[in-house]
């Protein structure tokens, strides 16, 4: 227990492992706004994400007894959310692009207000629309292994064993994807010009 009197992660964990719902309030607390963040960054479907996230945290109730209390939740927990938002991509055979009507750009907006200061926001919007635009143009699992290096800041080992890859494989994927994103935002450069 902490002083303020909730639940820490490890013992949300125990009490998860032996049924008790509190704990899965308590992960739901400390990772649904990050996993909805990865989710999104890679469905780029709001809803979709959403859904991703409530499928991983009923998953994450169903399976708790059979996690291994010595490893890190989040890792686990959040690769699971990569997991499922490129099977869910897959599975909706199409690509991701932004809406006439701007909503789905000001879901974005709002999730990543609360990661970044005023004055960053402000200064970065530009870049950030431009890298969001040429992400969304990256294949679900390139999208994925950017979203797990830049944004859930694994590294290539962290990722390597999450994969169950070879280091090489996961820095290839990332080269691949890096490549990808340089090229669309020297093309959108060379455009705007």
């Amino acid at each position: 227990m902490e002083e303020d009197g909730r639940l820490d992660e490890r013992e949300a964990i125990r009490r998860l492992k032996h049924g008790e719902a509190v704990g899965l309030e308590v992960l739901v607390q400390n990772y649904q706004v990050r996993a909805v963040r990865t989710a999104y960054l890679i469905t780029h479907d709001l809803q979709l994400a959403e859904d991703v996230v409530q499928d991983a945290f009923l998953g994450v109730y169903h399976s708790m007894r059979s996690f291994d209390s010595a490893r890190p939740f989040g890792p686990w927990f959040l690769q699971g959310v990569v997991h499922a938002a490129v099977r869910a991509m897959k599975k909706t055979l199409k690509e991701v692009q932004l809406g006439d009507d701007g909503t789905e750009e000001e879901a974005f907006a709002q999730l990543t207000a609360q990661m970044e200061s005023v004055e960053s926001q402000v200064m970065s919007l530009e870049n950030s629309q431009q890298i969001w635009d040429a992400m969304q143009k990256l294949s679900p699992r390139q999208r994925a292994v950017i979203v797990q290096r830049y944004f859930l800041e694994m590294s290539e080992k962290e990722m390597a064993t999450e994969l169950k890859a070879a280091p090489g494989t996961i820095k290839w994927l990332l080269n691949a994807a890096r490549e990808r994103l340089r090229v669309l935002l020297v093309d959108k450069g060379s455009k705007s010009e």
